[in-house]
Parts: C-alpha cells; structure tokens; sequence
C-alpha cells in the first residue's frame, strides 16, 4: 500500500479531489504505525499557499512525518488567475471556506485531522476549530492585534477556546510580541512556543545566535510533536 493511501479512504478519489481543486498535499515521510496526522494549513493575509514559507514549512512537517494539505481562499485563488492584487475576502466567506475545506478534506482522509495556518490563516481557523470539532490548532505566528495597537488584542475567543492548540510565536512579533501576550488570558489547552527574537515570519535577530533555518525546524520539529501527541 502506497503512502497515499495510508491516510486516505480511497487514495484515488483523494487524489482527483486535491487536483480539481487545486490544492497542494504533502505526503508524510517514514513507515509510523497507524495513520499519521493530517493537517490543513492555510496561509496569510499577502502570500499565497505556495509561497517560500508555506512551501519550507509543509515540506519540514511531510519529512517529520505530518500529511499537509494547503488551500487557497478565494480572494488569493483569485489572484493566482488574474494577477491582481486584493485585500482579503470578509471574515464570514473566509470561515466558511474552512468549514468547506475541512468538511472535503475530513470525507476523504482518515485518521487525526488538525486545522491551522500562518499568520491570518490559523486565526482564521481558530474561529472555527471548536464548531468543527477539530482533533488539533496549529498557529504560526499568530496576529493577536493588528500593528502598533497591543492594547486592542484579538483574543476573546481565545479565552474559552477547547481545542488543543499550539502557537509558534515570535518573541519580538509585531502582531503579537511576548510581553503583551503574556499579559492575555488565554485558555489553558493553548500551548505557546516562543522563539528566541524571531519576527512574524520567525525570522531571528542575528544577533540572536539562531537563524532563520534553526527556528523552522525547532517550529516544525514542535509542530509534528505536538501533533502526535493529539
């Protein structure tokens, strides 16, 4: 049985699905027993779902052993046609996108399946990780306020929120830096990773002694842990 189809209910109906919509799956790596887990990871406001971030982080977690699949959202599906740049679509069409996404993804793939992205992706996903009963969060640099305005955080429902999740945050991130999130009440099923002077992209300070290198593999090598542990 091929590695495909370790994870799928029919590997190729799975196959045909991520074609025809257009999405990117990344298999994972090694012979694990039982089915490894499955996580949907969205991108960000500005970038798309092969952008370098998206496509160093889907291939780190494949090689620790995690299946990713990638979507786009509408407003950056339609860039990708006709060139044109666009502000994101409003949050009821981005939630119910995921809703659909996870739905697909969950009739098709078996075994754990976790819901996350980068930056306004896995918030998106936060919103509605609870509603979809997801087994896991995955968060990659969280915005908890938009820039320069820590006082006005986006973190209500952070504060009840069910579902086991994990956050890869930067130290000095401008959309959530550690000494204003650690002032949050934020629930306890929610695990927070810092990196060491690492920016919204995890991108660390040279002065810092870690690269940007070290710090994608410490988030990925954090990630798919915490993942098999779900």
């Amino acid at each position: 049985m091929g590695k495909e189809h370790k994870a799928s209910i029919d590997g190729d109906q799975w196959a045909h699905c991520v074609r025809e919509r257009g999405w990117l799956w990344d298999v994972a790596a090694g012979e694990a027993s039982g089915a490894p887990v499955t996580l949907i990871l969205a991108h960000g406001a500005g970038a798309p779902m092969d952008s370098s971030f998206m496509n160093d982080m889907a291939a780190r977690l494949a090689g620790h052993g995690v299946n990713v699949l990638r979507f786009e959202f509408a407003y950056m599906a339609q860039r990708r046609v006709d060139g044109v740049k666009r502000p994101p679509n409003p949050a009821p069409k981005l939630l119910e996108a995921w809703r659909e996404v996870h739905a697909e993804v969950r009739r098709h793939v078996a075994g754990k399946l976790a819901i996350g992205g980068k930056s306004m992706g896995g918030r998106m996903a936060s919103l509605v990780a609870d509603e979809l009963a997801a087994d896991g969060l995955v968060c990659l640099g969280y915005p908890f306020y938009a820039v320069g305005k820590p006082e006005k955080p986006r973190v209500e429902h952070l504060a009840g929120l069910k579902t086991p999740t994990l956050i890869v945050q930067g130290e000095r991130d401008a959309l959530g830096n550690r000494a204003a999130v650690e002032g949050y009440g934020l629930s306890p099923s929610i695990e927070v990773m810092w990196l060491v002077a690492a920016d919204h992209d995890l991108k660390p300070l040279k002065a810092s002694g870690f690269s940007h290198e070290q710090h994608l593999e410490a988030a990925a090598v954090k990630v798919s842990s915490f993942l098999a542990g779900l």
